[in-house]
């Protein structure tokens, strides 16, 4: 059996999970509303730089259907940073675009997140309300988007 079977079958840890969840949320939070959600905990752990960050380009791949054969779709530009946190638990972050000082914050972030007297906090202040503002924006767009939908019908006509 392949590596990838493996990997596949086994079923994904829940810390694993959570933190797939809340990375994915700091990555994709904009920066401001981000920095704001950092100031209201009031933290400043010394930080120490271990990778990074570096900017680069990172290789997309699409499906067609979305289970279709693999095939490039293009590049978009990526910052990647790891920290070591005073307390010793290390962070990754790698974010889209070239925002060095958000990929710190957000590895930072998550170096914090692995510590369990601050894991709850972070969710409470900081990943949580981020996720509640994407949900938001993203029920938005969705009201935006079919408010210009356009159904198309026939008629049909008797039988000449």
């Amino acid at each position: 059996m392949s590596l990838a079977g493996k990997v596949q079958e086994e079923p994904i840890n829940n810390g694993v999970a959570d933190r797939q969840r809340r990375l994915s949320v700091l990555a994709k939070a904009p920066g401001k509303e981000l920095l704001s959600c950092w100031k209201q905990t009031g933290l400043d752990p010394s930080v120490e730089l271990l990778r990074g960050p570096e900017s680069g380009l990172v290789a997309l791949q699409g499906r067609a259907g979305g289970t279709g054969q693999p095939f490039h779709v293009g590049e978009m530009s990526a910052t990647r940073v790891t920290v070591r946190i005073g307390s010793g638990q290390v962070g990754h972050a790698i974010i889209s675009g070239r925002d060095a000082r958000k990929a710190q914050l957000v590895a930072v972030i998550d170096a914090l997140a692995q510590d369990p007297a601050q894991a709850e906090m972070i969710e409470r202040v900081i990943v949580a309300p981020l996720e509640h503002l994407a949900s938001e924006a993203d029920t938005k767009l969705r009201q935006e988007t079919a408010a210009t939908r356009v159904n198309f019908f026939t008629m049909v006509r008797g039988e000449d």
